[in-house]
């Protein structure tokens, strides 16, 4: 596989403007000054934004290596310590719609923490063209995926979070995060993917597909797809599900009639409020489930 090959989730990220009212959008100045990724096409007017009132939410700078990895968190400004929830980001990089969900964790109690693991190729909040992105995030290798979000586990620990009650979330690219993440870190209690890829060719940086690892997962995970979506089907959610399912592992799917790829991104077309919602609710009760959340 080339690196600027399209994997499912780009595929299902292609979305119809043409036919929709312009004045239901943001303009692109407007859209960039919010702090919105411009790669995934126009930002709606009426984006959900949650305020940081009760929160201690600020950005952030992570060790990794050599380096310093930007991250933004979120947890509540009081109480105990907080369980540790990573929230793992769409190919566009940490930009205001993945802030606003980190706040949202936060609001439920969570000591939230988004890293931008891309940071090595630059800010891709400001890649204009998704054709840009296409060799820039394929080329993420998984080993140093890890990594970076091992290293946001232990910086988390170390300001205070709960790390014994650790869960991550991810949308799109890192919904295929939360698949392979699962794999990786026995320490995990729990994970939430909303339409993660999981049958993408092999690669060098990323050899096997979520598919792939199916015996491997070592945590309860939920998934939460679109039946619309055209880069990852229900006929491979189904797949994953029996793979699952044969191996002894603790999974669940929802699959949302009517919705596309994307359907939580409240900042895009594709969003769906009511599969978004429900989803949202179906991410709480399953971390309250697996002792994440209280």
């Amino acid at each position: 596989m080339t690196l600027d090959t399209i994997m499912s989730d780009f595929i299902g990220l292609k979305q119809m403007f043409s036919a929709l009212s312009r004045r239901r959008f943001m303009t692109g100045s407007a859209a960039a000054a919010a702090g919105y990724t411009l790669a995934a096409g126009p930002v709606r007017a009426d984006v959900i934004h949650t305020v940081t009132q009760g929160l201690t939410a600020s950005d952030a700078l992570v060790k990794v290596g050599n380096a310093e990895m930007p991250a933004y968190f979120a947890k509540p400004a009081s109480g105990g310590p907080a369980p540790v929830i990573l929230v793992a980001m769409e190919v566009f990089g940490l930009h205001e719609h993945i802030k606003d969900v980190v706040r949202r964790l936060g609001k439920l109690g969570a000591f939230a923490v988004a890293p931008d693991y891309y940071f090595r190729m630059g800010d891709l909040t400001k890649v204009t063209d998704m054709q840009r992105l296409f060799p820039l995030v394929n080329s993420k290798p998984d080993g140093e995926l890890f990594s970076d979000l091992d290293a946001t586990v232990a910086w988390a620990k170390s300001q205070g979070g709960n790390t014994d009650r650790l869960g991550i979330i991810g949308f799109c690219r890192g919904g295929r995060t939360v698949w392979l993440y699962a794999t990786h870190n026995a320490a995990l209690k729990a994970g939430v993917a909303f339409y993660g890829s999981l049958m993408d060719p092999a690669s060098p940086a990323m050899p096997k597909n979520a598919y792939q690892l199916a015996t491997e997962v070592k945590a309860p995970v939920l998934g939460l797809y679109g039946a619309e979506d055209t880069g990852i089907t229900p006929e491979q959610v189904e797949r994953m599900k029996a793979a699952l399912q044969a191996a002894g592992k603790t999974a669940e799917f929802k699959i949302y009639p009517g919705a596309p790829h994307g359907f939580y991104a409240d900042y895009r077309p594709s969003y769906r409020k009511d599969a978004a919602e429900d989803a949202w609710k179906e991410m709480h009760d399953w971390f309250k489930t697996y002792g994440v959340l209280g």
